[in-house]
């Protein structure tokens, strides 16, 4: 496989960077296809809240499936590419379901229990794939590097995440109409999936592979692997979603409807710029620092809405938040776990996550239905400096 002329193995760019063929493939892949999900993640809350008129709760419930239906074929998935020494068949399957979801949320119609179905299998989808794709990338680079690697792929992908909401703001503004948005979101959806058929490698290690799924329950008998479970399920509870972030700006800050598509922009651009930098700084001083930082600037956020502003520096810290936290994550764990089983631990962990953000947005739908924003932030702010004093189980 060549990239830019490169043969695969090792591209050098001109910062230095040694970063795998085989993860610029994968980090292809995920951009366009954040370009189709985003379009629709962008335009979503705001159709179901402002068009449909869901309440905060019922909001919640659906945004929690975002999360949470994850989990219902992550783990089965995960052990079958991990069995078959095929993660990339299975991702492969996740995409795909994925981007014919994107047909299927115009015939849902105004139905909220549709839309939640299409949800729910488009999820399933990313289920199916994520931890196929992570496992991939954590086993086509050198363990040391694994931070820059991580990083390099979620600034890709996050690019995906900036431009999305563009193309969905340029086509609800040429068309007025919810419809077509979904229906190019499909197109570019399908454009990841050739991309990721032609040019993404299968890693297949000589070790044997697991006989039933019991040894990805198994792989928490690790004291330092369950420490970084239970670190990251306790503090995807006290997460509090990004769909729920945008909607309190809006409402705060009286933002025109015509305009919702673009808040996640402000979040991705600092995603994208420091997605690597703190990627090779975790890498160096220590995954725990990094992933405290990030949940700080998430508590700020959080101290921001609660306030009534700087409501300007949501959106930067919110990036900071994904750019210390997302890859780092990943970053740690790999290395704790045996390479035939690297897909269910890491779909172990982010099962858990999925979970417990699930439970997040449905407790703080119903915080915000029963007592009001501002108390459900000011109690997922102290939730997450609670949780932080487990943070150098992520080193």
């Amino acid at each position: 496989m060549y990239i830019s002329g490169v043969k695969s193995g090792v591209k050098v760019s001109r910062l230095g960077l040694a970063v795998p063929a085989n993860v610029l493939a994968l980090g292809t892949v995920s951009l366009v296809t954040d370009v189709s999900s985003e379009m629709v993640t962008a335009v979503l809350p705001f159709y179901l809240v402002l068009s449909l008129g869901l309440s905060p709760l019922a909001f919640g419930l659906v945004d929690g499936l975002y999360f949470g239906v994850t989990a219902v074929l992550r783990l089965a998935g995960a052990h079958l590419a991990d069995r078959l020494r095929r993660r990339k068949l299975v991702a492969g399957l996740g995409y795909a379901l994925s981007a014919a979801c994107r047909l299927a949320l115009p015939a849902a119609g105004g139905s909220a229990a549709l839309i939640g179905a299409v949800v729910a299998a488009d999820r399933t989808g990313k289920g199916l794939r994520t931890a196929p794709r992570d496992a991939l990338i954590s086993l086509s680079a050198d363990p040391g590097r694994l931070g820059q690697a991580f990083g390099v792929h979620r600034a890709m992908d996050t690019a995906g995440a900036f431009l999305g909401p563009l193309v969905a703001f340029a086509v609800l503004g040429a068309s007025g109409a919810y419809d077509a948005v979904f229906a190019v979101s499909f197109a570019v959806a399908l454009l990841g999936v050739l991309v990721f058929v032609l040019y993404v490698r299968d890693r297949r290690e000589a070790a044997p592979p697991p006989a039933t799924i019991r040894p990805a329950w198994a792989l928490l008998g690790d004291a330092r692997f369950r420490r970084l479970c239970l670190a990251a399920c306790g503090l995807g509870l006290v997460t509090v979603s990004d769909a729920f972030v945008y909607l309190l700006l809006q409402r705060n800050t009286g933002l025109a409807s015509e305009h919702l598509p673009l808040l996640p922009l402000g979040t991705a651009a600092v995603y994208v710029l420091l997605a690597v930098p703190l990627g090779r700084l975790a890498d160096r001083v220590g995954r725990g620092t990094v992933f405290v930082l990030g949940h700080l600037a998430l508590v700020a956020v959080y101290g921001a809405l609660a306030a009534s502003g700087p409501y300007w520096l949501v959106l930067p810290l919110l990036g900071l938040f994904y750019a210390a936290t997302d890859g780092v994550i990943m970053a740690a764990a790999g290395p704790l776990l045996p390479a035939g089983s690297r897909t269910s631990g890491l779909a172990l962990l982010q099962t858990g996550q999925a979970l417990a953000r699930m439970l997040s947005s449905i407790l703080y739908g119903a915080a915000w239905a029963a007592f009001g924003h501002v108390p459900g932030l000011v109690a997922m702010g102290v939730g997450v400096m609670a949780c932080l004093s487990l943070w150098k189980v992520v080193r």
